[in-house]
């Protein structure tokens, strides 16, 4: 039996947080049996189901209480097992990296804008191990290998929890998601210091790829991206009014497959029934313009240019639209352009007095009559 044994583990694979030695069983380490630990790794020494010591880089001599001289007289009886066990854990320093997490199932989220809405999140972390020790006593037992994929799913519930805390405490909309997934990231592995910390874990970097709400959502928020930039809900609907009248205009008649124009609009992308509620539609979105500030007009009675109702002027040729004129008949006010009174019905062309006829009343007024003198005259001729 030799009375100095190597001990020593190299990972090949690089995905092993702990490999134990021997992996099944205990072991028989002799007295200055060499422990060599390198600098990736920890080694945790068992004695008698006991840990012991942590022992970092380097070469060590182990102490035991398997006395190799006295090995075979105590072992006689127990058929060659020596009833002092021992173990060493081999604990990676290494950071495991490139490690992902996500949401399997959504988070519900109150939203200021959209009211209930699910949302999905999906990012990378790195970890490793901060206690050998307690890792070891926690999480590994007496498992011969253990791997990062074994604790992954844990730590992906771990934060997938947090996640869903720390959104309804810190965001009203997803809206503004985007400015702050640095500022979620940086809270977010705050909250789980403890969390690992507590299996002797420590985060090293947490990394929030992105958070989105469901398609539907996503489709209302294109929608109302696409409302602001032609200026608001009813510009909007104008805008999209104005596209299904193009579409409808550019497949006039019946398509060459014998669908109409209902159907091509459709297929454009109007939906079904949108050419039928078209004409439903437009008379609302009229009002809608002449609600939003489109003003009826009138005509200047001197160069004929429409002019906004309510001007005292008219911008084209300055005649004043405000001047105003009183009916001789009736002393109705009535716009200086008037010709009838529309109280009255008086032809406002007549000089006042001038209705009668009765040239005699008014001597002044006879030159505006040629028509009778002229009259007068051409019999005699």
């Amino acid at each position: 039996m030799a009375l100095m044994d190597l001990i020593e583990y190299v990972d090949e694979r690089g995905t092993e947080m702990t490999h134990r030695i021997p992996e099944q069983g205990s072991g028989e380490f002799k007295m200055g049996s060499q422990l060599i630990v390198r600098e990736s790794q920890w080694a945790v020494f068992f004695r008698d189901g006991k840990a012991y010591d942590v022992f970092d880089t380097g070469r060590h001599t182990l102490s035991t209480q398997n006395v190799p001289l006295l090995t075979s007289a105590i072992t006689t009886p127990m058929w060659g097992d020596t009833p002092f066990r021992s173990e060493v854990f081999y604990v990676s320093k290494r950071v495991f990296t490139d490690l992902k997490w996500g949401t399997v199932e959504p988070i519900l989220f109150r939203d200021a804008e959209f009211r209930m809405i699910r949302l999905r999140s999906n990012g990378i972390y790195s970890f490793q191990i901060s206690d050998p020790k307690l890792f070891v006593v926690k999480i590994v037992g007496t498992r011969g290998i253990y791997t990062n994929m074994q604790i992954e799913d844990f730590l992906r519930g771990v934060i997938v929890g947090r996640l869903a805390d720390l959104l309804g405490e810190s965001l009203d909309s997803v809206l503004d998601l985007p400015r702050y997934f640095d500022e979620l990231g940086a809270g977010l592995k705050a909250r789980m210091k403890d969390d690992f910390a507590q299996y002797g874990l420590v985060i090293v970097d947490f990394v929030i790829n992105a958070i989105s709400p469901p398609e539907d959502v996503q489709k209302r928020i294109d929608e109302r991206s696409g409302m602001e930039a032609v200026g608001g809900m009813d510009r909007y609907f104008q805008y999209k009014a104005a596209q299904a009248i193009g579409d409808l205009a550019k497949n006039q008649g019946v398509a060459g497959d014998g669908t109409s124009d209902i159907g091509t609009a459709a297929t454009a992308g109007l939906g079904l029934g949108a050419g039928a509620g078209l004409g439903m539609m437009i008379p609302g979105m009229l009002q809608q313009a002449v609600a939003g500030g489109a003003r009826p007009k009138i005509r200047c009675p001197n160069c004929g240019e429409d002019v906004a109702y309510g001007s005292n002027f008219c911008p084209n040729c300055g005649t004043n639209l405000a001047a105003t004129v009183t009916c001789p008949e009736c002393r109705a006010t009535l716009p200086a352009a008037s010709k009838f009174c529309p109280n009255c019905g008086h032809d406002m062309s007549i000089p006042p007095g001038g209705a009668t006829g009765e040239i005699g009343e008014q001597p002044e007024e006879t030159p505006a009559t040629p028509r009778n003198e002229g009259g007068d005259e051409q019999p005699e001729g």
